[in-house]
């Protein structure tokens, strides 16, 4: 501890001065998924990212969650450009939505811009975005007081990046999602040497990869998933089906490898995968040098012990391949005793019963599962504590700003900051919408712009929330009873009903009695209004008096609707 405080104290620091660049995390901290980050210097603003998340398990009905970025739309005229770190779904998934309310141009590197490119192009809006090109080493003036630099960072997807602006009160690095890979798939290593100049030169805020702070020791190398696929291929006298996520191209072009190596051939399954593949094929990021891609429908004519299904699948999600093969409704493949089915991928936090129910459906039909907790078919994207220790001691930032992770991993990155000399003070655990100043003497929350999360359900975008998720929960929960009245406008006579009509509360049939009894009580609160024509009022004694008496009865609370008819 004594040498890492004393390196701290010795090291060579930027000079004093009194600009300040602004910093707002419009998503990405204290969560997973939707990163997206404004910086602002005066009056010029640089976005990286634009990411989305899938929904909790209490957002009913929610298809994904973006950012809210009012803050950028009202302050659009000072928003210069969005720069992206990599091809995930969390990191870009959220600009077909985003680009629709902000005309700028968008960088990437080529795949992260592919990627992007399929998505815009199934919104049909690709030829009104702007996207352009960079490269790792580049330098680009973004705005007049803002130069960004990019850099090669390893993770589990090609052509991910870490960036570098440069203003006038210093360095702001945003390294990315990353890892350190010592014999990455592709030869490309982790920019050690500009990490390091950063850090000589002086970097006034570092924003890091939080998410496996808590886990002790390096992630291990993507190779070694790719020598278990090799090992399960040689040893598996039948077909084996592999699903990983669809970005994670380095893993699938080590499947190509392990099958041309054991004379198999490989067969993609599922809509993402197929979209990917053809995409890091078309780009050159993946190479079938020994042309082991053939169709599924070819593949499931050839003998087993010659086939690798390639599949998407491994977070359980319900509608894809894997899923559909293990509940037996895949049009065009049904796992068979003997199968081996591998999943390379841990379960995202909130997957992990779809994950399970999927394996436990594999085994009843007879399959030979591997899965993370048994076999190590999988290794994580992101750096454990020593590698955040290491780039720690290379960018020797001012400020340590934790991202890409739950509150718990934001603690742990603290405590790694402190041991390695920073101040608990200039490692601040920021907030969704906080926008804080930094400065070569301080670092300060200053006030709090617009922000949150948009639910996209369907086609609307933002016209679910928190109420409307409150009422499908309840009548996820409870059901709902509508409540039929007919009334004479005049006098407020009932003409007609009470009918009362039952989904998801209880069967009508069955409970004939307590459905009389309901209507009985409706009567009685009517007769007691006399003739009262306020339809506002008799609707909300309707529910009160019913809702009452069904709570008295069953213990439920089912939504209530009265609906009144005049004549």
């Amino acid at each position: 501890m004594a040498v890492t405080n004393n390196r701290r104290k010795t090291r060579k620091k930027a000079p004093l001065n009194n600009e300040k660049v602004r910093l707002v995390s419009l998503g990405g901290v204290g969560e997973i998924g939707k990163n997206m980050f404004a910086f602002e210097y005066e009056q010029e603003i640089v976005v990286i990212d634009g990411g989305l998340k899938f929904p909790e398990e209490d957002m009913l009905g929610v298809d994904i969650v973006i950012p809210d970025i009012s803050y950028l739309v009202e302050n659009q005229k000072k928003v210069a450009a969005i720069l992206l770190t990599h091809g995930h779904e969390d990191h870009i998934g959220g600009l077909p939505y985003i680009l629709k309310q902000l005309s700028i141009p968008v960088y990437g590197t080529k795949l992260t811009l592919g990627i992007l490119e399929g998505k815009l192009k199934e919104k049909g809006m690709l030829a009104e975005c702007d996207l352009r090109q960079i490269r790792p080493g580049m330098k680009l003036q973004v705005t007049e007081n803002i130069q960004a630099e990019f850099f090669v960072v390893n993770h589990s997807i090609p052509d991910a990046v870490g960036i570098c602006l440069r203003t006038p009160a210093g360095l702001i690095v945003h390294c990315g999602d990353f890892k350190i890979d010592h014999t990455p798939v592709d030869g490309r290593v982790m920019d050690f040497n500009r990490l390091a100049q950063y850090g000589e030169e002086g970097v006034l805020a570092a924003l890091i990869d939080s998410t496996n702070a808590e886990r002790p020791g390096f992630t291990q190398s993507e190779t070694k998933v790719g020598e278990t696929i090799s090992e399960v291929l040689r040893l598996s006298d039948n077909r084996v089906i592999l699903a990983t996520f669809a970005s994670n191209v380095h893993r699938i072009q080590q499947v190509l490898n392990a099958a041309a190596e054991h004379k198999r051939k490989v067969a993609v399954n599922g809509r993402s995968m197929v979209n990917v593949v053809g995409i890091a094929m078309e780009l050159g990021y993946l190479k079938d040098d020994h042309h082991v891609l053939v169709e599924v429908e070819e593949a499931i004519k050839m003998p087993p012990h010659k086939v690798v299904l390639l599949t998407t699948g491994s977070q359980g999600e319900p509608m894809s391949g894997l899923s559909r093969m293990a509940a037996g409704e895949h049009r065009k493949v049904d796992i068979v005793p003997g199968d081996t089915v591998i999943f390379a991928a841990n379960p995202i936090p909130g997957n992990e019963k779809l994950v399970s129910r999927t394996i436990d459906n594999l085994f009843r039909l007879g399959a030979d599962v591997i899965y993370e907790s048994v076999s190590g078919t999988h290794v994580s994207g992101h750096a454990s504590q020593e590698e955040i220790k290491l780039i720690l001691s290379l960018l020797k930032p001012k400020y340590a700003i934790p991202v890409h992770g739950e509150y718990r991993h934001c603690i742990h990155f603290q405590k790694l900051a402190t041991a390695q000399g920073i101040p608990l003070s200039n490692v601040p655990i920021i907030k969704i919408g906080e926008l804080w100043e930094f400065s070569a003497s301080d670092a300060k929350h200053v006030s709090t712009v617009p922000s949150g999360q948009v639910m996209v359900d369907g086609l609307g975008i933002g016209d679910v929330g928190n109420i409307v998720l409150r009422d499908r929960k309840q009548l996820s929960m409870d059901g709902i009873l509508i409540v039929v009245l007919t009334l004479e406008k005049a006098t407020g006579k009932v003409l007609s009903g009470p009918d009362i009509v039952s989904r998801g509360f209880v069967y009508v049939r069955e409970s004939e009695d307590l459905m009389a009894e309901a209507r009985d009580v409706i009567r009685g609160y009517l007769s007691e209004k006399g003739t009262q024509t306020e339809w506002s009022v008799i609707k909300s004694g309707i529910r009160d008096c019913l809702g009452k008496f069904l709570y008295d009865k069953t213990r439920r609370s089912p939504m209530i609707m009265p609906i009144i008819m005049e004549v």
